[in-house]
């Protein structure tokens, strides 16, 4: 099944599949090998004391935690029952319950934009706004740091991790078109495969870009 891009069901299912699998997520993100590998990558590209959000924030567990140890965070997720484990895990922490394509922040007011495995929950046809918003986020010379589906389109799987899900991209070449478009330098550019366990391996397009320190450009379709 899939839907037209943007639907409120899309954002529903995926906040209802959150709030149901809770602890078994975090439990298994946690130690998550590749997440805290790019966790490192961003903060070694930070200065002392800086904004960053974590957008898709889920249990807190490990990149909020991590990041708040060292900067200020701003979580937003969708669902209230992974903000709950995440105001565990990073009590300093300021989190926030919000559709990511549909969050405003005040322009040229964070320093990084970091997002793991929660583009993919994304609709398609909101890709490429979505970098525009995070773009016009940033300060000049801001970072955005985050993980993209290598595979384009919409659609939902019945079972993922025993839940419903709603997934969808647009794939490495149109990702790489959006993130330029938004004015954002592509400094980090990789493919890199997961095990999943059982045999099974799922690849992610891990990202890394800076804002140009010129004209700034502001969200738009």
């Amino acid at each position: 099944m899939s839907w037209p891009a943007g639907t409120p069901e899309a954002f529903a299912l995926v906040r209802a599949g959150y709030d149901r699998i809770g602890p078994r997520y975090r439990d298994g993100s946690r130690d998550n090998a590749v997440r805290l590998h790019f966790v490192q990558t961003l903060l070694d590209r930070l200065g002392p004391g800086s904004v960053v959000v974590d957008l898709g924030c889920g249990s807190g567990e490990p990149a909020t935690r991590v990041l708040a140890g060292h900067h200020r965070v701003v979580g937003v997720d969708g669902s209230l029952g992974q903000l709950r484990l995440a105001r565990s895990a990073a009590p300093t922490a300021a989190l926030v319950q919000a559709d990511m394509t549909r969050l405003a922040l005040r322009p040229g007011s964070v320093d990084a934009v970091a997002s793991f495995y929660a583009l993919g929950h994304v609709p398609a046809a909101e890709h490429a706004h979505l970098f525009a918003s995070i773009a016009s986020w940033l300060r000049p010379g801001g970072i955005l740091l985050t993980s993209a589906p290598v595979v384009a389109g919409d659609g939902r799987q019945e079972d993922w991790l025993g839940v419903p899900m709603f997934f969808g991209g647009i794939g490495p070449e149109a990702t790489r078109q959006a993130v330029e478009a938004a004015g954002l330098e592509v400094e980090g550019w990789e493919t890199v495969a997961e095990d999943e366990g059982d045999g099974r391996t799922v690849s992610f397009l891990w990202i890394t870009a800076r804002r140009a320190t010129g004209e700034r450009r502001g969200p738009g379709r």
